[in-house]
């Protein structure tokens, strides 16, 4: 049995990544690029106007100038317009400035008198309101870096240089197979002996939120031949395989040993964590099979903790094991030192509320923690006040 930090170090090490794809740009949102990105322009391509008002070239001292009638420069202007000496041409915001001027006056500054143009030169400098080209970044400059979320904003500025499409690393398929003879599906009666299939509707979620939808699911009985039938369908099918359930040590629990019939070479089994202590992760060439705890608390915590990251990375995220913080306890807390608990909890006003019902059965608290809080193995007083990790849903 290894440390949950010995777990996440050797996950972390055998990190699979998704295959550089190329993908629609805004189709991509919530995925990562698979290579730095730099722009095919300077942008802005020209100077142009941040405001409506007028173009003029500055002179210290100088607030007057003469009004060129009749000419007005607007955004998409295709004319090549130059400005004369003492001269200001009325503008519109986005407009290229023409040659010769190097600041604009907006309108509610200014003063109209015949064709003479008067402005309060005491609120402005050289330079004002006017956006010079190549102010946003430089032709040839990396605007955005490997490994960065595609989120609105960045579709935003690969747009502004161009880009309609980008590279990022792929989504995996993900297989899920839920075991059990207990399991009813939900929509049936319940009858005497039998639980309703909540880790399926999970798990799919959970998929679902980190943008997967390529995702098999199947039910196999506490039976080693149909069981063993499952995984090695699922082997050919899927970049992951979630199995929940019978990765323990009863006398019905046959993953273990499928999965070494099956040639997937074992990571890790069990942590010293609760809950979800007989958890198994494995590889199989450039697969990833973990055996979740079949109790409805272990598979979310297990999910969170080892699972969610991997997928992550698969799909190019950086920094995956890090916590969303750390935020101080509403109250006391104890614990028996060598075992690191995840706990469901509430963050709420920067503080930390450790919820009732902690049992690896009970989805009670689930309905309304917000974070799961870690305790470490080495801890076993902490005061109220004291910081813990947190990750978020």
């Amino acid at each position: 049995m290894i440390s949950v930090t010995k777990a996440k170090e050797i996950l972390s090490k055998h990190i699979i990544r998704g295959q550089p794809v190329y993908m629609p740009l805004e189709g991509a949102l919530g995925m990562f690029l698979a290579e730095d990105i730099p722009s095919g322009y300077d942008i802005p391509f020209f100077d142009n106007s941040a405001m409506d008002g007028y173009a003029i070239a500055w002179k210290d001292g100088d607030n007057k100038r003469k009004l060129r009638p009749e000419t007005k420069i607007r955004a998409g202007e295709l004319e090549d317009f130059v400005l004369n000496e003492n001269e200001a041409i009325r503008i519109f915001t986005g407009a290229p400035v023409p040659k010769g001027a190097d600041t604009i006056i907006p309108q509610e500054w200014v003063e109209i008198e015949n064709d003479t143009f008067l402005f309060e030169i005491d609120k402005f400098e050289k330079g004002s309101n006017l956006r010079k080209q190549g102010a946003q970044n430089k032709a040839g400059d990396i605007i955005a870096l490997k490994g960065s979320e595609i989120t609105p904003g960045m579709v935003g500025l690969l747009s502004s240089v161009g880009l309609h499409e980008v590279r990022v690393f792929s989504k995996p398929t993900v297989g899920i197979i839920l075991t059990g003879d207990e399991l009813e599906e939900i929509g049936k009666p319940l009858s005497f002996g039998k639980v309703y299939n909540s880790n399926g509707p999970v798990l799919n979620t959970y998929l679902k939120q980190l943008g997967i939808n390529e995702v098999g699911l199947a039910t196999a009985l506490d039976e080693p031949a149909k069981l063993q039938s499952t995984i090695n369908n699922f082997l050919e099918k899927y970049d992951i395989i979630l199995i929940s359930g019978g990765i323990s040590v009863g006398d019905y629990d046959y993953v273990k040993g499928s999965l070494e019939k099956a040639g997937v070479k074992e990571l890790f089994y069990k942590i010293r964590q609760k809950p979800g202590k007989p958890l198994f992760v494995g590889q199989r060439e450039n697969q990833w099979i973990f055996a979740l705890p079949g109790n409805p608390a272990s598979t979310l915590t297990c999910f969170n903790q080892y699972v969610k990251p991997c997928l992550l990375a698969w799909i190019g995220k950086s920094n995956v094991w890090e916590p969303s913080g750390k935020f101080p306890l509403i109250y006391d807390f104890n614990k028996k030192p060598g075992i690191t608990l995840f706990l469901k909890a509430k963050l709420e006003d920067g503080k930390v509320h450790i919820l009732s019902g902690q049992e690896s059965f009970n989805l009670i608290s689930y309905g309304t923690a917000n974070c799961i809080a870690e305790i470490g193995e080495e801890m076993e007083s902490l005061q109220a006040g004291a910081l813990v990790p947190v990750y978020g849903w």
